[in-house]
């Protein structure tokens, strides 16, 4: 099959043909139909968090099930579903307390090679998933199965980025309806985020970012105002938009850490920041912490949105046949697997919210 491997940190990826193992035990094997490009896969290509190479990377994809492992009964054959990175055993002490990312069990494809080049090497499978490829073997628990009249391009944007927006708010916060939300960045993710928060009928959703095409987009999605960090200063934004007080929560979409540290002032007193993004190793946000003390605000980690995969994928499939949850709007460009590096390229630049690779 063909897949685009990376072989060099921030060089262009390579179309080559590549080997795929069978499913084992508890695996299912999958025909890819889109892969979406998430900017953790950029990140990784670029080495903000080094690992392996040479590395398949993509990990928000959708597809046909072709084939399953032993012990496989709940996903057979012909299902068409959404593919994730988030791996689980369903049994753990993380799993069995519902935090499906969290999981500590160590899988077979953790540590066994299952993709191979042509001459037998052993290519790493990035973010767990491989998804710039035709086809990918995974555990069963990284697959949902979805409509099959959802379309495959928006199918996959619910294995990573709408999952993880959506979920900060409505699974990690749990914001509750009549809130004040601020979401720094909007880009795949920030914009989901406003979306979550516009689900949970948050009073304000003020959508700010360097980007005015993004900014258009966050209004399209649920924002009730906009903030262009280049013209405005954020923090000065949002107080006048709300009474001089902050908001009630900040998700961080954006993956910096200095993106943390000046999204602290936007919070009222006791209000609660959300990271969502994820910087690149061996970032450090400064914090004043007796000024956290004594405004009492929180800081919670939200790692994929805090994801159970099976219900909560059904869940926004379900927001997206009902017309509630927008998922054309957020695709910017669609690719061949041979396009794949001018649809990094764009991602990169900032020019999508979400480029995605058709294989179909």
């Amino acid at each position: 099959m063909r897949a685009a491997v990376c072989r060099e940190f921030g060089s262009p990826l390579r179309i080559e043909e590549v080997t795929l193992a069978d499913p084992g035990a508890g695996e299912v094997q999958v025909d890819i139909a889109a892969c979406a490009v998430c900017h953790s896969d950029i990140s990784y290509i670029d080495g903000a968090w080094g690992g392996a190479l040479p590395t398949i990377f993509g990990h928000e994809a959708a597809g046909t099930v072709v084939a399953v492992g032993p012990g496989v009964t709940a996903i057979t054959p012909g299902d068409t579903v959404v593919v994730t990175l988030i791996r689980s055993c369903g049994h753990c002490f993380y799993c069995r307390a519902g935090d499906e990312t969290m999981c500590e069990t160590s899988f077979r494809l953790d540590t066994e090679p299952g993709l191979y080049g042509v001459d037998g090497e052993p290519i790493n499978q990035g973010l767990r998933t491989a998804g710039f490829a035709e086809q990918v073997v995974v555990h069963e628990s990284q697959v949902a199965s979805v409509p099959r009249d959802l379309p495959p391009q928006a199918a996959a944007l619910l294995g990573c980025g709408v999952v993880t927006g959506f979920g900060a708010v409505t699974k990690t916060a749990e914001v509750p309806a009549g809130s004040t939300v601020a979401v720094v960045g909007a880009g795949g993710v920030g914009l989901n985020c406003i979306q979550g928060a516009a689900h949970v009928r948050a009073a304000q959703v003020i959508a700010i970012d360097l980007n005015v095409t993004k900014l258009a987009l966050a209004e399209k999605l649920g924002a009730t105002a906009t903030v262009d960090a280049r013209e405005r200063d954020a923090a000065a934004a949002v107080a006048a938009l709300t009474g001089g007080r902050g908001v009630d929560y900040v998700f961080v979409a954006a993956g910096s850490a200095a993106a943390v540290e000046t999204s602290l002032p936007l919070l009222r007193r006791a209000g609660t920041l959300v990271v969502v993004g994820m910087p690149p190793s061996g970032q450090l946000a400064r914090v004043d912490t007796g000024d956290l003390a004594h405004h009492g605000r929180r800081i919670l980690g939200s790692k994929m949105g805090s994801a159970r995969v099976s219900p909560d994928i059904a869940m926004l499939a379900g927001l997206y046949a009902s017309g509630e949850l927008k998922l054309d709007e957020l695709i910017t460009g669609t690719y061949a697997l041979e396009d794949i590096n001018e649809a990094v390229r764009s991602a990169r630049a900032g020019e999508a919210a979400r480029n995605v690779i058709v294989l179909e």
